[in-house]
Parts: structure tokens; C-alpha cells; sequence
């Protein structure tokens, strides 16, 4: 849907803000730490999760997913399919980064107690994806979608037209 760079940010500052907030609250409660942490504290969280999912997104996951769903065998001028497999591929990618960094913190935190990390880890990637990708299909992507189409697409500051024939 974003076909300028303008564009791009803005919904991609909509889409992190809104897995960022869900996500790290459902991590934050699945570990216990929701009830422990003073509101600076999770503010805080919040802030370094998004700027490192953003980062991640922009530059890393976004690129490679828009080109593994667009090399796939399927008619893109289907907007549906498409939406799909980018959305699929998104949730994929950041789902194993985003994990990856939470284990991360939980070390730096000595929250793991022992537990085997790779276990860990690719327990804390099922629970991600199983709540992400519904979350990201049904529920934030549709609505980031319309806020975008509706209030932000086209929009932007309007640029003065130059005639360059005086």
C-alpha cells in the first residue's frame, strides 16, 4: 500500500507500534514481569523494543520478505494474496529477531533459571508466531491499513507546482 518512501515510514511506524505494544505486553505478562515493573520502566522497554523492531523492519526483515513473497509463484495484481504472503513472510522474519532479542534481555536479566536457551528459544518463537500472525492478519494489519488509506495515503504536505516555462 505505501508507494513513497514517506509513505513507507509512516506505515511502518504504525505497524511496529502496534505489534510492539501487544507483543511485548503479552511477553511481558508470560513472563511475570507486567505486574513488577514500574510504568518508566516498561516505557523504557517499550521505546528500545520499537526502535530496534523498526530498525529491524526497515532494513533487514522488510526487504527480505517483500522479495521471498514477491518471487512466489502467485498472481500479484491479487492484492489479497499479496497482503498474505508479505504479511506472512513479516510476521516470520520479525517473529524470529523480535524472539531472539527478548531471549537476549531475559539472559541480560538473568531471567532464564537454568533453562536450556535453545529450548527456550524456540518456545518463546511458537508463542510469538501463535499469537502475531492472527493478530497481525486479522486484527492490526486491516486496521493500519485503513487508518493509512483513509487519513495518511496521499495526504502528506502538499508541494507547490514550479512552472518552469517562465
Amino acid at each position: 500500500m505505501p508507494t513513497s518512501k514517506r509513505d513507507q515510514i509512516i506505515f511502518g511506524l504504525m505497524m511496529c507500534t502496534g505489534m510492539v505494544v501487544v507483543m511485548m505486553t503479552f511477553n511481558l505478562w508470560h513472563s511475570g514481569l507486567l505486574g513488577k515493573m514500574s510504568p518508566l520502566e516498561i516505557l523504557l522497554q517499550f521505546i528500545l523494543c520499537f526502535v530496534i523492531a523498526f530498525v529491524v523492519e526497515s532494513f533487514i526483515v522488510g526487504p527480505v520478505a517483500r522479495k521471498i513473497a514477491f518471487s512466489l509463484p502467485f498472481d500479484k495484481s491479487n492484492k489479497i494474496l499479496s497482503v498474505l504472503a508479505m504479511s506472512f513472510f513479516m510476521v516470520i522474519g520479525m517473529v524470529l529477531i523480535m524472539s531472539l532479542y527478548g531471549m537476549v534481555s531475559a539472559y541480560l536479566a538473568d531471567q532464564l533459571n537454568g533453562a536450556s536457551v535453545l529450548r527456550k528459544y524456540l518456545h518463546t518463537i511458537a508463542r510469538n508466531f501463535s499469537l502475531a500472525l492472527p493478530y497481525q492478519l486479522i486484527i492490526l494489519g486491516p486496521l493500519v491499513r485503513y487508518v493509512f488509506g483513509k487519513f495518511i495515503k496521499d495526504n502528506g504536505p502538499v508541494m507547490p507546482v514550479v512552472n518552469k516555462s517562465v
